[in-house]
């Protein structure tokens, strides 16, 4: 992995934690996810008419097409996401995600898209999801709490980690194709990919409206940062995935959780804070054997 794609991961790694913060704080569900994608085609509107005015009419059905493809898997990763946020603790919902999708991210890009995986990268792979596993628990996720609904909280947490964790391995692997083989803008395929989910939540969050109007008030400083930011680490992602193999790069994205660990944590006060730097050190140890590989 060049030094280039290693610096792009590890600044997509830091805002990337930030962002999910700030979600898990405004307790939101597909409504909220309805106020980010709308501020973001708002917010990014002229950096999308720079980067689109010529190439977006030379697109065709296969371009297009990818592009609704990947916004409904985005859709679908963002609310669940956020249900599993409303419902169990970050610090089990965020890590099991974001360790389940490198996971299958990578396998897809060996198996089916030929990329070649070192004996290196494949240990920092380990490190990447062992580290991942220890910052959502460890072993007290393997038995069973003492407190039936700490219990519960922590299976539901597991549930919607691992379900989004599919979802992000989808869309990873979506949008790794577009940009690595067919081309495409990295910022086009998340601008206009955000039009999609516009449309797919619209009917969803505009049929209450006065509640959409409450939750607006509550949430809109939330949707707005996360809207800011958000793009910027997925955009920097998928241009990191043009330089270094998406074997390599949806591993080493892990490193966010670095700084979930660290800082969401005491934010959240969500505890286990020695099990939960082990694992930040394991993967810092993972995504340096993935740069290195």
């Amino acid at each position: 992995m060049s030094l280039n794609a290693f610096a792009l991961i590890i600044l997509a790694g830091l805002i990337h934690a930030g962002w999910n913060i700030a979600a898990k704080k405004a307790g939101g569900d597909a409504r909220f996810a309805f106020f980010t994608s709308t501020l973001m085609a708002v917010v990014w509107a002229p950096l999308g008419w720079w980067m689109g005015r010529d190439a977006v009419p030379l697109w065709g059905t296969r371009e297009w097409g990818i592009v609704v493809f990947s916004g409904v898997l985005h859709v679908l990763y963002y609310v669940i996401l956020l249900r599993g946020y409303r419902k169990a603790d970050l610090t089990v919902v965020y890590p099991l995600a974001r360790g389940t999708g490198p996971l299958l991210s990578s396998l897809v890009a060996v198996t089916l898209l030929g990329e070649q995986l070192s004996a290196l990268g494949a240990v920092g792979i380990a490190g990447v999801v062992g580290g991942v596993f220890l910052i959502a628990g460890g072993p007290s996720l393997l038995r069973a709490a003492h407190d039936p609904q700490a219990r519960r909280r922590v299976r539901k947490g597991m549930l919607y980690g691992v379900l989004t964790g599919v979802f992000i391995a989808s869309y990873t692997v979506v949008d790794g194709y577009a940009v690595k083989f067919m081309l495409l803008s990295p910022i086009l395929v998340d601008y206009m990919g955000n039009f999609v989910r516009v449309a797919v939540l619209a009917p969803v969050a505009l049929r209450d409206r006065a509640e959409l109007a409450r939750l607006w008030a509550v949430q809109w400083r939330f949707a707005l940062l996360v809207a800011a930011v958000s793009p910027i680490a997925y955009v920097l992602v998928l241009y990191a995935m043009q330089e270094a193999p998406m074997a390599h790069v949806a591993p080493a994205r892990e490193v966010s959780m670095l700084f979930a660990a660290l800082i969401g944590g005491h934010l959240l006060g969500e505890g286990d804070r020695a099990a939960r730097i082990a694992g930040a050190l394991l993967i810092a140890a993972g995504v340096a054997a993935l740069a290195l590989g």
